[in-house]
């Protein structure tokens, strides 16, 4: 019985550990003929007594004794990780993914690893006891879950200003489903964010690249002037060969000339780093391409660390906003296909667009806009001492002690106004400043989100609605009078934050940091600051 385990615990090792290259209907039946030796032995006794003296005894794991108890108690007290005498298959399966964590984008670092290595040791004399065994297997799956499944506490998130909706765990239930299924380790779309998984996929590339040796320095001439189409360089064949190495070209031809299928991976490539889509090649281009590979790598594992965050229902519901602050980009979904997609500009850094999610209530056409009391404060109330007639040139008047300014189309919320009750006063409107849209880094407002197709999102959002006619909404954005619309059905929006992201056709889009957000998340996740560096190397 022993040696047959230990044949399946081989196999298993082999097909989920190793690149799958064997049929999933194998791997299945492997899972379902060791699932029928039967456990002819309890393992070591389990009850509170025991639960306590261990976390006494290793007291650095004592943030998961309670989880642990709680994993313990829906088990009935029975051994998790014991066959027999032998430690479960799945144990080793855990033990591998936790020493190659940095495949899930996390560094996890391991309390008391010696002890847990002796587990796996069978060469070695020295070895523990089935109790402690047991309960540090238990602690490291915690530990492993906590830290790819579900990601910095809901208190961690508030300190860096993450007030999107935490999602909520049972380890129970999760760990139930991975013994059934142990591919869930690899890929469980009812745990996590369908998006970590495409950024999971991106961090392969970028490891693999890393270890290839690939990312070479892109070498400037001195002093460097723009490359332009039919330009003659070195600059430019090295940019061809980081374009085909990332996947913007399809080949490398070695060519020196700006040309045609140079443009167009230029094109690809500034479109995926929310760049002006043009052909000129800028210094600060060339010095972005020549960031450190180990910096795109933090990037993905930053964002990939977000994605843990986010209910992985979001995706599932019928309707919803979706705005992301480094892109300046919405999207409107219905359906889970995105009906609508618009450029934004958001709050400068001084004033922040908040990260949060909310409630659309109600569309206001043609709306009044009051005037934040702060604006008026800092910016208005000189004017007006200099110009007596400055509200009234603005269409501006007073109105219960607060100025505002009345509807039409010079507007500063333009000529619809999208509301979500929230603590932020923070809402999304139009604009009448359509050149803003233009710019590259768009961080104008006060920390409203402006929005381009903000006539066609209403349009969109209404369609459910048959009373709002393509001529009845002309008429209410005519910027003659305020009228509100309460929606029956509430929208949620959320407002986000990612660097990164896979896109629907697949395309890697990496985005700047207009906050420093990263830089505060790096700093949280990985403390000591040092450059990302996989085991291979």
């Amino acid at each position: 019985m022993k040696n047959f385990t230990r044949i399946v615990l081989i196999l298993v090792s082999v097909f989920f550990i190793s690149p799958p290259s064997y049929s999933t209907d194998l791997k299945k039946a492997i899972i379902y003929l060791d699932k029928k030796v039967p456990n002819n032995y309890g393992g070591p006794t389990i009850d509170n007594a025991a639960l306590v003296a261990f976390f006494k005894k290793y007291s650095d794991l004592k943030p998961y004794q309670s989880d642990v108890t709680t994993l313990y108690k829906d088990k009935g007290f029975k051994s998790i990780w014991y066959d027999g005498d032998d430690v479960t298959e799945f144990a080793y399966l855990l033990y591998n993914k936790l020493n190659a964590s940095y495949e899930q984008g996390v560094e996890i670092k391991i309390p008391y690893k010696k002890k847990i290595d002796l587990i796996f040791n069978e060469e070695g004399t020295e070895k523990l006891s089935q109790t402690d065994t047991e309960f540090f297997l238990s602690s490291m799956y915690i530990l492993y879950a906590k830290n790819v499944f579900e990601g910095m506490s809901a208190e961690g998130q508030k300190k860096i200003e993450w007030y999107l909706p935490k999602k909520k765990i049972s380890y129970e239930t999760l760990l139930d489903s991975i013994f059934t299924n142990p591919e869930l380790l690899d890929n469980n779309k009812n745990a996590l964010f369908s998006q970590y998984y495409k950024l999971q996929d991106a961090l392969k590339k970028y490891l693999a690249i890393q270890k290839s040796g690939g990312w070479k320095t892109i070498e400037m001439d001195t002093p460097f002037q723009d490359l332009r189409p039919d330009a003659k360089s070195k600059t430019i064949a090295q940019v061809r060969e980081r374009l085909f190495l990332i996947g913007d070209l399809a080949t490398d031809s070695k060519s020196d000339f700006y040309d045609q299928e140079l443009m167009d991976g230029v094109m690809k490539y500034k479109l995926r780093h929310a760049q002006t889509p043009n052909y000129i090649l800028a210094k600060e281009h060339i010095d972005q391409m020549n960031e450190p590979i180990t910096d795109r790598i933090k990037t993905l594992m930053l964002n990939m660390e977000r994605c843990r965050w986010i209910p992985p229902q979001l995706e599932k519901q019928d309707e919803y906003v979706m705005v992301n602050i480094p892109s300046f980009m919405l999207y409107y979904v219905r359906d889970q296909k995105f009906d609508l997609v618009s450029k934004v500009f958001i709050g400068s850094p001084l004033t922040k667009t908040t990260i949060f999610s909310g409630q659309i209530d109600r569309i206001v056409f043609s709306p009044y806009w009051t005037v934040p009391q702060s604006i008026v404060d800092n910016e208005l109330k000189l004017k007006i001492a200099e110009d007596k007639n400055y509200l009234a040139d603005h269409n501006m008047e007073m109105s219960k002690g607060r100025v505002r300014q009345k509807p039409g189309p010079d507007n500063s919320l333009g000529l619809v106004k999208f509301m979500f009750p929230n603590p932020n006063d923070i809402y999304m409107h139009d604009s009448p400043a359509k050149s803003l849209f233009g710019f590259e880094k768009r961080i104008f407002s006060h920390g409203c989100i402006n929005v381009e197709k903000a006539k066609e999102l209403a349009v969109e959002m209404l369609k459910s609605y048959p009373e709002w006619t393509t001529e009845k909404i002309n008429d209410a954005m005519s910027g003659q009078k305020e009228t509100p619309f309460m929606l029956p059905k509430k929208v949620p929006i959320y407002i986000g934050y990612f660097t990164a992201w896979v896109t629907r056709d697949g395309n890697i889009d990496f985005y700047p940091d207009v906050y420093q957000r990263d830089t505060r998340l790096n700093s949280i996740l990985f403390p000591q600051d040092t450059a990302y560096k996989s085991d291979q190397e």
